[in-house]
């Protein structure tokens, strides 16, 4: 009697598991159709957004710093606030290593920005082409 309530056990353990590997296989499924259906149809600035999870708004209220505006930034104060916080949520100092890997992915993010600016401003540079000045009178 007891080696058939152990099978029983045992069978019903594994039909629970194996619909719930089917399920969360399905769910992962799905979530990476959405996702590459999200980065196929935005632009790089949103698909960089989906891989690293903050907004640009978030990455500054985290730095406490002011966006960047036409794609500048002041990168000394970032890079001055961003080691002050990453030293002091240091784990080895009692720190939390969750708020230190906030900071850090907030300090990408507004480089990511600063980068993308710039070279979207050197594209438009060399769609202008090279405009040398020409003097007649020489």
């Amino acid at each position: 009697m007891a080696h058939r309530i152990i099978t029983q056990a045992v069978v019903v353990g594994a039909r629970v598991f194996g619909r719930a590997f089917a399920e969360a296989y399905r769910q992962a499924s799905a979530s990476s159709k959405y996702s590459q259906a999200a980065a196929g149809s935005t632009s790089t600035s949103s698909h960089n957004f989906i891989s690293s999870g903050l907004t640009l708004d978030e990455a500054c209220k985290i730095l406490n710093v002011k966006p960047p505006q036409g794609g500048k930034a002041n990168m000394e104060d970032t890079i001055e606030r961003f080691k002050r916080l990453f030293d002091v949520n240091d784990p080895t100092k009692g720190g939390s290593f969750y708020l230190q890997s906030k900071i850090l992915r907030a300090r990408e993010r507004i480089e990511l920005e600063v980068r993308e600016a710039a070279e979207a401003a050197e594209r438009e540079e060399l769609k202008k082409g090279w405009k040398p000045k020409v003097y007649k009178d020489r």
